[in-house]
């Protein structure tokens, strides 16, 4: 296959493009062009966005999200690699099912509606889904990121990694992750290549999801792979050893 020279990095939920700020950098030392849009609603600084929601962060769900991606892939020259962690492994997987990508990788991807997820996973999100709560956004204390995106972290290092990446999220992406049938995934349609990355100690979604996820898709010609790093969180692509996950996933794609 003809590789590609653009790479687009989406973020999932509860962080925004500043989670990708030193992939992006890497990635472009590589000779990449890379793209890291915000996700609708998610534009400015963290620290900013928690003072200051943005005004259309309630109003965004996650069709939003995909089509925001589909128009930056549209004024691109090629079809690129996309990478989507969290929430965005399953916008990843989406771009892949509509053949808009040369190659999709999904890290600590989120499920589609037509796979269910484990209960470790309903424990964690439910807050996100604000079906009990009385504001219209979600945003995680400093516990709950602890619990669920941190904890492979020295404690010492979890304060300032919240005030670096955290941000408030809407309610309707997640929402339309599990209500809406646009978010089912056929698994059985020809794809191009698609890598399935996932954390063994992450507490949103597990190693064994991502397992499920990429023994899913049953077309024999269509390359699927997986790898489990041991020891990562849901931080994977922040927290120490970032390299070793970014450096895999370059190399299995131009190994393609």
């Amino acid at each position: 296959m003809t590789k590609s020279k653009s790479i687009i990095l989406i973020h999932g939920n509860f962080v925004n493009s500043a989670s990708w700020a030193k992939w992006k950098n890497r990635y472009e030392q590589k000779g990449y062009t890379v793209y890291t849009p915000d996700n609708p609603g998610h534009e400015g600084t963290p620290v900013d966005l928690r003072n200051q929601v943005h005004p259309a962060l309630t109003k965004t769900g996650f069709i939003d999200v995909v089509d925001n991606i589909l128009r930056l892939i549209d004024s691109l020259p090629e079809k690129p690699l996309v990478i989507g962690h969290s929430m965005a492994g399953m916008a990843a997987m989406k771009l892949l099912e509509m053949g808009k990508v040369a190659a999709a990788v999904s890290v600590d991807g989120a499920p589609p509606k037509n796979v269910f997820p484990p209960f470790a996973t309903l424990k964690a999100v439910l807050p996100g889904f604000g079906f009990f709560s009385s504001k219209d956004y979600f945003m995680g204390s400093r516990e709950w990121y602890n619990k669920c995106f941190f904890n492979t972290l020295p404690a010492g290092e979890r304060a300032n990694a919240y005030d670096n990446f955290a941000v408030p999220e809407s309610f309707k992406v997640s929402r339309e992750l599990v209500l809406n049938s646009f978010s089912n995934i056929d698994f059985g349609k020809p794809h191009e290549p698609i890598l399935f990355i996932g954390g063994g100690s992450d507490n949103i979604f597990p190693p064994s999801l991502t397992t499920t996820l990429a023994h899913k898709y049953k077309d024999k010609r269509s390359h699927v792979d997986l790898k489990i790093f041991q020891g990562k969180s849901h931080f994977i692509c922040g927290e120490k050893g970032w390299e070793t996950v970014a450096d895999y996933i370059l190399e299995w794609y131009e190994k393609l």
